[in-house]
């Protein structure tokens, strides 16, 4: 399996946080949350790892150097911002001939992702081309909402509506088959966004795995927040359980 991880963006909603640190750089429990991909990835057996870089992208790159994982991964400097389905449609030729992630890298996890692999390959068995991830929301307005029927597969997207559509959200975690991506290599050339410009044609053949963990888009200061304070609330919870077990 490959992957591509998007990690171009300015982060502009993190305001002062982005300024120094491009956001895939950004801590979480002590690691940068595109290392934390990175390792997820290849312990789940992906061999090649595409990264797209724009926003302070030497310091992206001199970080990458330093990988473990190096030899795993291909970064890809994009002059101008190609937008997601611009971005996959570049490095098509690169990966068209596997199955493939496509992964925002703001996105903060602690899903199996071996279970979710095993969920695509099962899904491809009833003609799904693409498998994503989804969760439950409270807040609806700026995530894009899914339609999911009780066969687990998506039948309408409702990309970032004001309109209440329900709470599964799109996780913008993607398993994107080698049929998917051979026929948007011929038909999606000239796409920017990846849900506008191509998922939307693919609605009833796009399977949905729900995470029942933590799943937060660390792109704004709340959620950023968010994400270090229930890391650090659960650890104090392990910690205190086991006091209370050893005693």
């Amino acid at each position: 399996m490959n992957a591509i991880l998007l990690s171009a963006g300015y982060g502009k909603r993190l305001k002062k946080i982005t300024k120094t640190t491009p956001k895939c750089l950004l801590p979480i429990k002590g690691n940068p949350i595109i290392d934390i991909w990175i390792e997820k990835l290849v312990l789940a057996g992906v061999k090649k790892i595409i990264i797209n870089t724009h926003y302070k992208s030497k310091m992206v790159k001199k970080h990458l150097s330093n990988s473990k994982y190096k030899k795993k991964i291909i970064i890809t400097y994009e002059k101008k911002l190609l937008g997601t389905g611009g971005t996959l449609i570049n490095n098509i030729n690169k990966i068209k001939n596997e199955e493939t992630f496509l992964i925002h890298v703001d996105n903060y996890t602690e899903l199996n992702i071996s279970k979710f692999i095993k969920f695509h390959k099962n899904m491809k068995k009833k003609d799904c081309l693409v498998s994503l991830i989804y969760f439950v929301t409270k807040d609806f307005k700026d995530k894009g909402i899914l339609k999911i029927s009780n066969k687990k597969i998506v039948s309408k997207i409702f990309e970032k509506s004001k309109t209440y559509h329900g709470k599964n959200a799109n996780g913008a975690v993607y398993i994107l088959s080698k049929k998917f991506l051979k026929i948007i290599s011929k038909k999606y050339k000239n796409s920017k966004d990846f849900i506008n410009d191509i998922l939307i044609d693919f609605q009833g053949r796009i399977a949905a795995y729900k995470c029942n963990s933590i799943f937060l888009d660390i792109g704004t200061v709340k959620n950023y927040m968010k994400v270090k304070w229930d890391i650090l609330l659960s650890y104090i919870k392990f910690s205190i359980t086991q006091y209370i077990i050893f005693f």
